[in-house]
């Protein structure tokens, strides 16, 4: 029986030891995906261009009551770290109508790129975005470091903007 029991018990051992060197060397951060946004102005912004700034990618729609009730804290956190490296890109949604957004954005002085996404190629190239609010944090180095659906914990997210600001651009 002490046998049966020491087999079992390294089987064990070696199943959580693979889990966990799995767990660990399994990627944490997802590289943003190749992107060419839109913007209101006409003119365009790639996800190569986030390179060296923290941004946050905002998928929101003026009819989504949370997107707009969310939409102050926003800029408050644009206006707060923007000047440290900090950029914001709200992205509205392929359903949204372009005039909609165009009156949301200059109706609300919005001080952040705003983009148009009127095929949906954008929100499925995110993760198949269908709730808005969907919120991506992006690191310096292009990384997805968090993905919000709803509204997210500001305070929480500040911190982590901190963090990230502190990050030298490797």
């Amino acid at each position: 029986m002490a046998t049966h029991s020491r087999k079992i018990f390294l089987a064990l051992l070696a199943l959580v030891v693979g889990v966990a060197a799995a767990f660990l060397l399994w990627p944490t951060k997802q590289e943003a995906p190749a992107s060419s946004f839109v913007l209101l102005d006409g003119s365009r912004q790639t996800s190569d261009d986030m390179r060296g700034k923290v941004t946050l990618v905002n998928f929101w729609a003026t009819s989504c009551v949370t997107c707009v009730a969310e939409m102050p804290e926003l800029v408050s956190t644009y206006q707060k770290f923007s000047a440290r490296g900090f950029d914001t890109l709200a992205v509205a949604m392929s359903y949204d109508p372009p005039s909609y957004v165009v009156n949301f954005a200059q109706s609300r002085q919005l001080p952040f790129k705003v983009a148009l996404d009127n095929t949906g190629e954008l929100a499925k190239a995110w993760g198949d975005v269908q709730i808005t609010p969907t919120t991506f944090l992006v690191d310096k180095q292009g990384h997805i470091v968090k993905r919000y659906v709803g509204q997210p914990d500001f305070g929480e997210l500040h911190e982590l903007i901190e963090r990230l600001l502190a990050q030298p651009v490797a």
